[in-house]
């Protein structure tokens, strides 16, 4: 009688929570380390967009582009669209909640193409916007100690804010390289940071001046310091290329929300938290940051001479209207409080920008993938991370040279930086809106949805972001513009060099090379386990 066969050993498909079965059926298994919740997930994107960085940083590229006008209506205007934005990107990422985000979108709706170049995009944005964070931090750290110390003030360079700012990159990258999780907690604080600092800036602003502008100056008083035009501020140049230069200071400030679908993978209940996570750090931030601008309005100071809003003064940025209408000890205090939040934006912004090197290197994508999608014994990215502080060094090297616009210092390398940022994440964003809204009711959505929303949705929200981008790659000064006598390269507003450079340079190699090896998300999870738990 022969002998009975011992039964074959059947390994056991892995027990998997609901997050990981998403994952799963996307095509990658658990790698990074899901310990994130809804909150800390909306609070990266919170953190990101920052009130308390960019509202200051950039004030002055609102404020001499069409005055408290370009403010008290321009913010609440362009808040309404991005949140638009915001509704057709929570569905998407419902739908596709993975550390790629929005390349990943792009790839499963438009293929391999569509993904590379909105991968590239969005890598661009997302390194700029690092640099530019961690750039505006290491301006409000000297600005703060200056404030406090006129010793230190008389030995500015902008030398010593570069070498700040390094200093800044480097501390962001250590901090991410120790530990996601940590990530996770100083993103908590970060957002209670924002709340009580900004509350406590406004009513500083409020209860501190001794005098206030009048309501009819903050929603009605124009102003053009951008030396076009001749000053103008009726004719239809000023409405229509001065005051969208403007623009710059709403869509810097609330970008980088795509944080939320970055950092998916590493959150619990990633379907619902990270679509619910875009739409509220944008809803939230719009609602504060006007508050936030409008008291920095009221607040300005009157030139003693006059009698009048001091204007001149306020287009040189936040730190003399403090400093001028609160005094030394109460700047300093608002300055530290702005400064600090920088620091938890920079880093949030390295978490974000390192998660998608990760990913996109997992799909081969970068140059060096081996590399940059190793992970620590902690499971974080820290090459990727590494790879981010190296090329946001190098992307504000223009920094250093020095820029008199009108015998008065303007820091157009940020503002270069800072439209770098938003041309690269905002064309990314529009890809796969596009994409989406083409295919139409065959899209499968996830928990979350827009229904039949999207079918107007999608489409304001890509032409709101084209247009932007337009305007913030032409000339932000006379001097910047090749065909005036006055052109200096050094005024020269580079994003739409490094942007439309980088697209051609990305157009050929996908002709001459990639299109031939990229094929969009690579699958790091077996089929068979996938069929297994959806029998």
């Amino acid at each position: 009688m022969p002998e009975a066969h011992e039964p074959v050993p059947v390994h056991p498909v892995p027990e998997l929570s609901e997050d990981e079965k998403h994952l799963a059926r996307l095509g990658y298994k658990q790698d990074l380390n899901r310990s994130w919740s809804g909150f800390s997930n909306f609070a990266i994107s919170f953190s990101i967009i920052s009130i308390l960085a960019g509202c200051f940083t950039n004030f002055g590229a609102g404020f001499n582009n069409g005055g408290p006008i370009s403010i008290s209506w321009s913010w609440p205007i362009l808040g309404v669209f991005i949140l638009i934005i915001g509704f057709t990107m929570s569905e998407l990422v419902s739908a596709y909640p993975t550390s790629g985000g929005i390349y990943w979108w792009a790839s499963k709706l438009g293929g391999p193409a569509a993904g590379f170049f909105t991968g590239w995009l969005n890598l661009i944005g997302l390194v700029a916007v690092t640099a530019g964070v961690s750039y505006g931090c290491a301006t409000f750290i000297d600005l703060t100690i200056s404030t406090y110390s006129e010793s230190f003030a008389a030995d500015y360079s902008l030398t010593r804010v570069f070498v700040i700012f390094v200093i800044v990159l480097a501390l962001v990258s250590l901090l991410n390289i120790f530990s996601g999780h940590l990530m996770a907690i100083m993103n908590n604080v970060s957002v209670w940071w924002h709340v009580i600092g900004a509350s406590a800036i406004v009513l500083v602003l409020i209860f501190v001046p001794d005098q206030h502008q009048s309501f009819s100056y903050v929603f009605t008083e124009r102003f053009n310091n951008s030396g076009y035009a001749d000053g103008s501020t009726t004719t239809l140049a000023f409405w229509f290329a001065i005051v969208p230069f403007g623009f710059l200071l709403t869509q810097y400030t609330i970008t980088g929300f795509d944080a939320c679908a970055h950092l998916s993978e590493e959150t619990a209940a990633a379907s619902q938290a990270a679509a619910k996570g875009i739409w509220r750090s944008i809803f939230y931030s719009v609602i504060g940051g006007y508050i936030l601008l409008l008291c920095v309005v009221f607040a300005i100071p009157d030139n003693p001479e006059t009698g009048q809003a001091d204007n001149a003064l306020a287009g040189l940025g936040v730190q003399p209207i403090f400093l001028t209408a609160l005094g030394q000890n109460w700047a300093t205090f608002v300055l530290f409080i702005s400064a600090s939040a920088q620091f938890f934006c920079a880093t949030s912004c390295m978490t974000s920008a390192s998660r998608m090197t990760f990913a996109f290197s997992r799909d081969g994508a970068i140059p060096g993938s081996a590399v940059f999608q190793k992970l620590t014994a902690a499971r974080v990215p820290a090459n990727a991370v590494v790879f981010v502080g190296v090329c946001s060094a190098l992307l504000t090297l223009p920094a250093l040279i020095k820029v008199d616009v009108g015998g008065t210092p303007v820091p157009l390398a940020f503002y270069a930086v800072t439209s770098i940022a938003v041309i690269g994440l905002y064309l990314a964003f529009a890809i796969p809106i596009f994409l989406r809204w083409r295919m139409g009711d065959a899209f499968e959505a996830g928990s979350w949805t827009n229904g039949s929303k999207y079918k107007w949705m999608n489409p304001i929200a890509v032409i709101e972001i084209v247009v932007v981008s337009l305007f913030l790659m032409m000339p932000t000064t006379p001097a910047a513009n090749p065909f005036r006598d006055e052109f200096e390269w050094k005024f020269v507003n580079y994003a739409p060099i490094v942007t439309l450079g980088a697209l051609l340079i990305l157009t050929i190699w996908w002709f001459a090379s990639a299109r031939h090896w990229f094929t969009g998300p690579k699958h790091t999870i077996d089929q068979a386990v996938v069929e297994a738990f959806d029998e």
